[in-house]
């Protein structure tokens, strides 16, 4: 993701930050808890060029901002994108978001999974201990709920006694599945979704329809908008997404509703916003509770391990049912 974009929206947030850093009172660690796509890496790129580019004269603030962006400010770790083999194992690309030590990835090629192990831990701890060239130095790592049992307490142990100017800036979203005392040992700030006026901001010279379609999908997620503003094909492939799900609430045959669900079998992105759609959809159908009762249940069970085919046949057979 690009850095140090402009923040949309979490003034609230943005005050209290600038007001720790004011009054010197800026704790060793930070967790940013909200859904996804709200802005959360955003304002922890902007918190931390807030702090390691301070008390600089204002003349040195645009080579300061530049290294942020390109991660190679000596003082700045970010552990985002991580490299997992066949899935996303080009350097190049992971160089973008992250710049901690990956290395010992690539020598146990059979770890194929989006989750930080303690090897991961133990790579950032080497160099969490270095000398900072300012008053500050900012860790950034996304979506720490990606941590395994020996990670997070690994980490739990360096968050208890922390390097001397160390920042930690965590972001999640799922705040209730991290060790309690993880939560405790960090502030955390809530990040809401957005109303339509402030995500309109980054929709200007963007046809009307189009707006309200973006805005629709979107769900207060600023990036999410800037995503689908950006790439005419992912809007594209939303639209035909929604109309498919359109027609599986006007559809009655059992077999042809079951035919349109075959995206729900198989896991994935495009999955994902059939589910979305469906309950777009579904609100515009005036629905009954059963029928609502069933889809949360739809839901619900494909976050599951449950196999998905047999979830997709029962909301078929408990939506005739409930019709």
């Amino acid at each position: 993701m690009p850095k140090l974009q402009p923040v949309i929206g979490h003034s609230t947030i943005l005050s209290e930050l600038t007001l720790d850093i004011e009054a010197s009172n800026v704790t060793h660690a930070y967790l940013f808890s909200g859904p996804a796509h709200v802005g959360k890496m955003t304002v922890a790129h902007w918190f931390a060029s807030q702090l390691l580019c301070s008390g600089l004269p204002e003349e040195q603030h645009a080579a300061c901002f530049r290294q942020i962006e390109k991660l190679t400010h000596p003082d700045l770790l970010v552990l985002d994108q991580l490299w997992i083999e066949d899935v996303c194992d080009d350097w190049n690309v992971i160089a973008r978001t992250s710049n901690a030590p990956q290395v010992h990835r690539a020598k146990k090629p059979a770890a194929k999974t989006d989750t930080i192990s303690i090897d991961d831990i133990r790579a950032l701890q080497e160099r969490l201990y270095e000398t900072a060239t300012g008053k500050h130095r900012c860790c950034i790592i996304r979506s720490v709920e990606r941590m395994q049992a020996a990670a997070a307490n690994a980490f739990l142990k360096i968050l208890e006694e922390p390097p001397s100017g160390l920042v930690f800036i965590l972001t999640t979203q799922a705040l209730s599945s991290l060790l309690p005392t993880v939560i405790s040992r960090a502030r955390v700030l809530r990040f809401r979704r957005l109303p339509h006026a402030q995500l309109l901001r980054l929709l200007d010279g963007v046809p009307e329809d189009d707006q309200q379609f973006i805005l629709r999908i979107a769900q207060g997620a600023p990036g999410v908008a800037c995503m689908l503003r950006d790439d005419p094909d992912a809007l594209r492939a939303h639209r035909q997404i929604a109309s498919r799900a359109r027609a599986f609430w006007e559809r009655e045959a059992i077999e042809d509703r079951l035919r349109t669900l075959s995206l729900l079998e198989k896991r994935g992105a495009e999955a994902e916003q059939f589910l979305l759609h469906l309950a777009l959809a579904l609100r515009e159908h005036s629905p009954s509770p059963s029928s609502v009762d069933a889809f949360h249940a739809l839901a619900q069970g494909l976050q599951t391990n449950a196999h998905r085919k047999l979830l997709v046949q029962r909301f078929a057979l408990a939506l005739e049912g409930a019709e």
